[in-house]
């Protein structure tokens, strides 16, 4: 019972990892590299836990699952009794309500952009004001960014051109820009899919608030390589105070109406902070390490 104790302990420990990291503040620092900590935790947990289901299920055949697998099929689950079989069908049904949340999500994702770009083409107009990007006659604060494959929008609304002036709206562009170029949304995904697997489970809004955050520093650093921190800082501000309606379905917007999670990115935006070397190194070897010992545990007969 090694294998199938080793990789549940992988699989609690990625859930202690996850729930350490979304009360996190050091992540804040290194935003991008917090991020993939984050993808890497979440497919560690999905490998570590199927492969323990998997590892219990094929313990008769006494290969361990890579091994294990060709003699199940082999013999049609001959050896199998209630237990084993039940661990069995565990893993396929959890391997396939993930899969098919996943899908589901990229499905109801892709529609939504859809009809929000065929909107779009009716209702929305260019501005000199605003290059490169569609403007929305709305007296309303909001600015997003709309992601596709071989092309993204960047919409922000009448109202963002009253109330920024040209250099804070020049940087409010430069992070939708940075949403767009680095496909943010797609890190997204398999969070939002994740809660809809497990909609009760406080950790994983937390997991995915922790994200959503990450995810806007990230582009608030790649936005302050072209304009100076201050301007983004103060349409952030600008933004809080207008109080701006949640960006569209599939879409990413700039600021939503929370005031913390704004405050702590004009914090950091005005009063950055270097992440420590050693730190930085640390979370750089988790990444690939979360993902790797649990998938060389399948490759291992249960010891």
């Amino acid at each position: 019972m090694t294998g199938p104790a080793l990789l549940a302990a992988v699989a609690l420990l990625t859930v202690l990892g996850a729930h350490g990291l979304s009360k996190a503040r050091w992540t804040w620092r290194t935003p991008r590299i917090a991020i993939g900590l984050w993808q890497a935790l979440g497919l560690g947990w999905g490998i570590a836990t199927i492969g323990a289901l998997l590892s219990v299920a094929l313990l008769p055949y006494g290969q361990g699952i890579v091994h294990g697998v060709p003699g199940l099929v082999a013999d049609n689950a001959a050896r199998l009794d209630v237990v084993h079989m039940a661990a069995l069908l565990a893993a396929v049904a959890l391997t396939f309500v993930l899969l098919t949340m996943l899908a589901t999500a990229v499905v109801r994702v892709v529609r939504a952009r859809r009809r929000h770009r065929a909107l779009l083409a009716l209702v929305a107009r260019g501005d000199s004001a605003a290059p490169d990007a569609l403007v929305l006659d709305h007296p309303g604060a909001a600015a997003y960014c709309v992601p596709g494959v071989r092309s993204s929008k960047v919409v922000v609304s009448a109202g963002t051109l009253e109330l920024l002036d040209d250099r804070e709206l020049a940087a409010v562009l430069a992070h939708e820009r940075a949403h767009a170029r680095e496909r943010h949304d797609l890190v997204l995904l398999p969070f939002y899919s994740l809660r809809q697997v497990f909609p009760h489970f406080r950790l994983v809004g937390r997991c995915l608030d922790a994200v959503e955050l990450l995810i806007e520093m990230a582009a608030d650093d790649r936005a302050r390589r072209h304009r100076p921190a201050k301007e983004l800082a103060t349409a952030l501000l600008r933004f809080a105070a207008a109080r701006p309606a949640a960006a569209p379905s599939g879409t990413l917007g700039v600021a939503a109406a929370d005031d913390l999670p704004v405050l702590a990115r004009v914090n950091r935006l005005l009063r950055p902070e270097p992440q420590p070397r050693r730190i930085r190194v640390a979370a750089t070897v988790a990444i690939p390490m979360a993902i790797i010992i649990p998938a060389l545990l399948w490759t291992l007969p249960p010891f």
